[in-house]
């Protein structure tokens, strides 16, 4: 006599509907981290990354980059770096949303240095914006 080894359709079914109660069960608790993720990725290049390439570049040239200048002056020499040791980034600062942050200098939140943040999942200044003077 010959035995047969598998799964009966049965159990197949049962395997199925316990991986489908528990994907159930998780799914709504991962909904919504992709966007808190996004705002914690902001935040760590507003207060971190970015803030760091811009000492680096002040520590280098006795000052931030002016507003014209912008960002772009950590990743190429602008005009009035003297002393410019960069690049200080890589790559274009890009946020999350994939918009470039906002730079001011001198600015107006925090006059002493500069304004940097980013508009958020709108893409306008309002209560979501990641700040550096929060």
């Amino acid at each position: 006599m010959k035995k047969n080894y598998g799964f009966t359709l049965i159990e197949l079914m049962l395997v199925v509907i316990i991986i489908s109660a528990l994907a159930a069960m998780v799914l709504p608790r991962l909904a919504g981290r992709s966007e808190q993720a996004r705002s914690s990725a902001a935040r760590a290049d507003v207060r971190a990354n970015i803030a760091t390439a811009l000492k680096l570049f002040e520590l280098d040239n006795g000052g931030f980059p002016t507003t014209s200048e912008g960002l772009q002056a950590l990743l190429t020499k602008p005009t009035s770096g003297i002393n410019w040791n960069g690049p200080y980034l890589e790559k274009e600062p890009i946020d999350p949303w994939g918009r470039v942050y906002e730079y001011k200098s001198p600015g107006e939140h925090r006059p002493q240095d500069y304004d940097l943040y980013s508009v958020g999942k709108d893409g306008v200044e309002s209560t979501d914006d990641v700040t550096n003077w929060d």
